[in-house]
């Protein structure tokens, strides 16, 4: 089997989670781009002592560890806005809670990628964690046609200390929702029960206001084929509250006009 054939299951979520890392989908999509010229060229190697997808992962942090976190760093020098926002997580915080709450790893397969010791791990992600939930809560508009999901949203959206302040389920209500109360955070469903387009939604709503988005299908793949402008943030459905808390804050966390809100 080829390398391309191997790793092609695993490439979506690898972007998925370069993307919530960066914040910003073209950025961790180049940093995927690194990792694969790296594995083409025979500069990096697939370990066979762990899974593709681990392996895979572990290769696009020997590349972030080399590459990555300088990037970042002369990034931060030079936006003044995100800079004391990023700083509030360090890049290897980071990596360990999105790497366990979003992209599903064990912190023992986390250890691998990230070549530490499982208890560190644990420690990174409860400081990340810490870091996070200092943040104000905000409040939220739920687009879904799925009874039980939107509820099951909001009731996580809440005990997460956010505001769910708009519920909708077709593009018209959306639109109705946001001008009776402008949101802080969107959670899109793709499909909607009139048939309209969430995704459709989403473009008309950040016509007029700048506000993060997650997306929620049942297809992320659909979404990460790198071809086109594409949602940072994506949950999957059957989706786990703690991959929803994870998506949450990053949102929050990255989304520029909060950073200049902080600055």
């Amino acid at each position: 089997m080829s390398l391309l054939a191997r790793l092609a299951p695993h490439l979506p979520y690898v972007r998925r989670y370069a993307r919530a890392l960066t914040g910003d989908q073209s950025t961790g999509d180049n940093y995927v781009r690194v990792a694969l010229e790296a594995l083409a060229a025979g500069e990096q190697q697939l370990s066979s002592d762990m899974t593709p997808r681990v392996a895979l992962y572990h290769v696009f942090h020997a590349i972030w560890s080399s590459t990555g976190a300088q990037l970042e760093t002369g990034e931060l020098e030079t936006t003044g806005d995100a800079s004391q926002r990023l700083l509030r997580i360090a890049p290897r915080s980071r990596q360990a809670f999105l790497l366990t709450a979003l992209e599903g790893f064990t912190p023992s397969e986390a250890a691998q990628i990230l070549s530490a010791d499982p208890r560190d791990v644990e420690r990174l992600i409860a400081d990340a964690q810490a870091d996070i939930d200092a943040e104000l809560a905000t409040d939220v508009l739920v687009i879904e046609d799925e009874a039980i999901i939107s509820a099951d949203i909001q009731s996580l959206v809440q005990e997460l200390g956010h505001r769910v302040t708009g519920t909708a389920t077709t593009h018209d209500e959306a639109i109705d929702a946001v001008a009776r109360h402008k949101p802080g955070l969107v959670l899109a469903d793709i499909q909607l029960a009139d048939g309209s387009s969430g995704i459709d939604a989403v473009k008309d709503i950040l016509k007029t206001l700048d506000v993060p988005v997650i997306f929620i299908t049942a297809f992320p793949e659909r979404l990460l084929t790198g071809e086109r402008p594409e949602p940072t943030f994506l949950i999957t459905k059957p989706f786990q509250p703690e991959t929803v808390k994870a998506a949450i804050s990053q949102a929050l966390f990255f989304h520029p006009s909060r950073q200049k809100q902080a600055a």
